[in-house]
């Protein structure tokens, strides 16, 4: 069984504790959000309107408030006519928020855009939103100062090139720039703050949510040589974290196949004798690779644990670990299952596993509303809840909604069957480049 990713619980509604106000003028909205989520009873809709006006305002400190409320109310209704209505807007606002806003105001900010895109669904507006986010999320990766901050906009960045991402070199254009986080580009003589412990595992596991969508096959080979020797090195690392999101990277590329372009040079064109000896020494290369690994996965799977170590992380390391060294050595990939209302959603490959996890925790306290009546994660999952629970939504949703997501020239269902193809043409590159872990290579 896949461990289970840890939930992050939600930033919560409004407080009326922002009392000052930066100009009589600006006054009367902020009044509007802080008192009104307590003291009237307002509908969802106009509590995102008053959100959107608030992050207009000067004090940074109300539109914390207001990304905050958005983010509570997007996790507990899907609010796909309020996207429709006010998308450009809430995405402009969230850019600005991350060029010039505090670190937590960024935290927020990241957090709402990916809410917007898993709201929004693939199609033009997800593709729209992840070609204006990477130059300011590329920009505000650069300041390293806060961890929180740094791991919220690699989330975001990987959930809306997730979502949005329409070509391979879309999708490996953002793991490029979450792998330079930890790997910077810089000039001789410059120095560089080591990356902490947290900022690693966001990026290991942002970066691995985004394999799971391209494979192998369509990655650059010059990209990623060395990655494998890499994240051996993290399994040594003391942090368990960073053990387990790396375990579970190598477990992905494993998977995924196409190993040379993770662990060997690319040697260019040659004689053909030479290309033979390249090919003889980066089989050995990579069976060298494997076997390291498969003996640092063995030693994870049982550590007995130091002194003060959680036993619930120490239990969690060894059941990835030994769901890892199973893969390695027999070839079986994981099987997990979880009830989400009255269904059960189940997973059978690491790619599966990885997406869920990633999602669960990005999701938190939203998740499990997501999973039931969100279409873009029932097309990602191949999941469909239970008709009575269909049933059920079905007066709940509006006439917009309905327009949305049932008629089969709309613009939801072309980018739900857009999405398909990209996930049946993923299936085919793994069956075509697929490395069967329990053999030798």
């Amino acid at each position: 069984m896949g461990r289970k990713s840890s939930q992050r619980k939600n930033v919560v509604m409004l407080d009326n504790d922002d009392t000052d106000s930066v100009s009589s003028s600006s006054t009367s909205r902020s009044e509007m959000i802080v008192s009104g989520a307590e003291d009237v009873q307002v509908d969802k809709e106009t509590l995102l309107d008053q959100c959107v006006d608030a992050l207009y305002e000067k004090r940074g400190s109300t539109r914390e408030k207001a990304l905050a409320s958005i983010i509570e109310t997007f996790n507990s209704d899907i609010q796909h006519e309020f996207v429709e209505k006010k998308f450009a807007t809430l995405l402009q606002q969230c850019l600005n928020s991350i060029k010039r806003g505090s670190s937590k105001e960024i935290t927020l900010a990241s957090h709402v855009l990916g809410l917007l895109a898993l709201t929004a669904g693939p199609g033009d507006k997800a593709h729209e939103m992840l070609e204006e986010s990477v130059s300011p999320i590329t920009e505000a990766l650069k300041s390293r100062s806060d961890a929180s901050k740094i791991s919220s906009l690699l989330e975001c960045l990987a959930i809306i090139t997730f979502v949005g991402g329409e070509e391979p070199e879309e999708t490996e254009k953002s793991m490029q720039l979450m792998w330079q986080v930890i790997h910077p580009k810089i000039g001789p003589n410059v120095a560089t703050a080591k990356p902490s412990s947290p900022m690693i595992t966001a990026m290991v596991s942002a970066w691995s949510f985004l394999l799971t969508t391209v494979g192998g096959l369509a990655l650059n080979p010059k990209s990623w040589q060395g990655s494998i020797s890499y994240f051996s090195t993290l399994l040594d690392k003391d942090d368990r974290a960073v053990r387990i999101a790396a375990g579970e990277a190598l477990a992905l590329i494993f998977e995924v196949g196409s190993l040379e372009k993770f662990s060997v040079e690319d040697k260019g064109s040659s004689d053909s004798s030479t290309d033979e000896a390249n090919k003889s020494k980066d089989i050995l290369h990579i069976q060298g690779l494997r076997a390291k690994v498969l003996n640092q996965v063995r030693s994870l799977s049982v550590e007995a644990g130091g002194k003060g170590s959680a036993k619930k992380d120490l239990n969690s390391q060894r059941n990835t670990f030994r769901d890892i060294l199973e893969f390695l050595e027999e070839g079986y990939t994981p099987e997990s299952s979880m009830k989400i209302g009255g269904d059960s959603l189940t997973t059978t490959t690491w790619c599966q596993l990885i997406q869920l996890n990633f999602l669960k925790h990005f999701l938190g306290g939203g998740f499990v509303k997501h999973m039931q009546e969100n279409e873009f994660l029932h097309t990602v999952f191949g999941f469909t809840p239970k008709k009575k629970m269909l049933s059920g939504i079905e007066h709940r949703i509006s006439g917009t909604e309905k327009r949305m997501y049932k008629s089969p020239n709309s613009v939801a269902n072309k980018a739900r069957t857009q999405f398909r193809n990209k996930q049946r043409m993923l299936s085919q590159d793994k069956n075509v480049g697929y490395y069967t872990a329990g053999n030798d290579i």
